[in-house]
């Protein structure tokens, strides 16, 4: 019975200096929590999509908490988000212009030349990387939706062999303009009148023989743009999308019909 009484002593000893011991610790190495980020982190989608340049909402969260990061610099969650987190770090949210992804390319099946018959893996990084394409226009999407397999929002489609982005859905996350090994999707305004939908830098005529549809480089919309918003470079046309005021003067003289007026 004595050693029961001793043995059971020693348990409840050793088990009283583990908890002050415990209790030491979690006291010495405690982390603060910071009651704001915590409200932030509520608010914020929780894509971990990494658009707004950290490595994910927590990331961002102890950002704007600590004052490094603004608070409408969510892109995904748009100015009602920046509105409540405003609210919750007791500051005005400025005005933020809603953006979405843009293909500049329109070279669907029945406009580009077909090349050759493409047998390897469906993936535009794949398919540059072999040195492979079905297409003849070397500037052009190549259908395969890389670009869609990587937007969480559900917002591209692959139409007739070129992606398309559904403005609705689009949230900017940046995936699909970091995974185009093409580079032929950019971020505009949502509100633009206007967007060119070409890529090809080759001059005139080498485009007219692989798309029907490709810049020509006449730079005849430049010299109708009296805001100087549309500049012809390395042969295809780009939109300063702070200058355009949509009055549509390149659309409309455009021969080649690339300057696509958006709805």
């Amino acid at each position: 019975m004595q050693s029961i009484i001793i043995a059971t002593a020693a348990v409840g000893i050793i088990g009283l200096l583990i908890g002050l011991l415990l209790i030491m610790v979690d006291k010495k190495f405690k982390v603060e929590v910071d009651e704001k980020e915590i409200a932030v982190r509520e608010f914020l989608p929780g894509n971990n999509c990494g658009a707004c340049g950290y490595a994910g909402c927590d990331a961002m969260a102890a950002a704007i908490a600590k004052g490094e990061a603004p608070v409408n610099g969510c892109p995904v969650g748009g100015t009602p988000v920046a509105e409540q987190i405003a609210h919750i770090m007791g500051v005005e949210a400025d005005e933020t212009t809603k953006e979405v992804a843009f293909v500049k390319c329109s070279g669907s099946c029945d406009k580009v030349v077909q090349k050759s018959n493409y047998v390897g893996i469906h993936d535009c990084a794949s398919a540059v990387a072999s040195g492979l394409s079905p297409w003849a226009c070397d500037y052009g999407c190549l259908g395969f939706g890389s670009c869609a397999a990587v937007c969480p929002f559900d917002a591209i489609t692959v139409i007739d062999g070129v992606a398309v982005v559904d403005r609705a859905k689009c949230r900017t996350c940046g995936k699909c303009v970091a995974v185009c090994p093409k580079h032929l999707i950019e971020i505009i305004p949502d509100d633009s009148a206007y967007a060119v939908s070409c890529s090809n830098r080759d001059r005139g005529p080498a485009v007219k023989k692989v798309c029907s549809t490709g810049c020509i480089g006449c730079k005849l919309c430049e010299k109708q743009c009296e805001n100087d918003a549309v500049h012809v470079e390395n042969n295809v046309a780009s939109i300063d999308y702070s200058k355009c005021t949509g009055c549509g003067k390149c659309h409309d003289k455009c021969p080649a019909g690339i300057i696509q007026k958006r709805s």
